[in-house]
Order: structure tokens, then C-alpha cells, then sequence
């Protein structure tokens, strides 16, 4: 059976590390979910957030917190669905479903 990692990102300037450790995860064959939320929702006008995307097995953001940073929640970010703009019950998905557990 195979590991998971949840990655749980508030922090705009994590984005060289959210993509380092997600390479390495999924290159050990863990499956990986990153969680945007409050801040870190910054990061998906980042050039890396379509590539961190199709790396990573899941990828959301809270919408509210998109929201409060100022964007509009039907502007979806590259490389997402309008299902992946979340609320925070991704992150406790994370916490109680996924073998290990980061924040950034």
C-alpha cells in the first residue's frame, strides 16, 4: 500500500518548497493532496500552480479564503476544476485521511 501526504499551505512564499516535496512524494509513489487556504490561495497565480496541479494526485482552495484575498471565485486558477474550490472540510479530509501531514 502506498503512503499519502497531505499538504495543508497558508504561507505565499512556500511554492519552491510545496513543489520539492510533492516532486519527492510522488517520485517514492505517495499520493499527494495540497489544500490552499487563507494567504497560500496567492500562490495559485504562481507560474509553478498548473504544474504543481498535474503532479500532485489532488489539488483545492478554500474559496472563501480566494475570496478574501481579493479574487473572484469564478475565476478559477489554471489548472483547476470549479469543483476544486473548496471549503475547509478538504483539510480535515487531509488530517484524518492521509498518512502524513505538512504545513507550509
Amino acid at each position: 500500500m502506498s503512503k499519502t501526504l497531505g499538504i495543508f499551505v497558508t504561507n505565499p512564499d512556500s511554492m519552491q518548497h510545496v513543489m520539492g516535496i510533492t516532486k519527492a512524494a510522488k517520485d517514492k509513489g505517495a499520493k499527494v493532496k495540497v489544500f490552499f487556504t487563507w494567504k497560500g490561495t496567492l500562490l495559485s497565480k504562481d507560474p509553478q500552480f498548473p504544474v504543481l496541479c498535474e503532479l500532485a494526485d489532488d489539488v483545492s482552495i478554500c474559496a472563501d479564503s480566494y475570496k478574501k484575498m481579493g479574487f473572484e471565485v469564478s475565476d478559477v486558477p489554471v489548472g483547476l476544476t470549479s469543483e476544486k474550490m473548496a471549503t475547509q472540510a478538504q483539510h480535515g479530509a487531509i488530517i484524518e485521511d492521509y498518512d502524513y501531514y505538512l504545513t507550509f
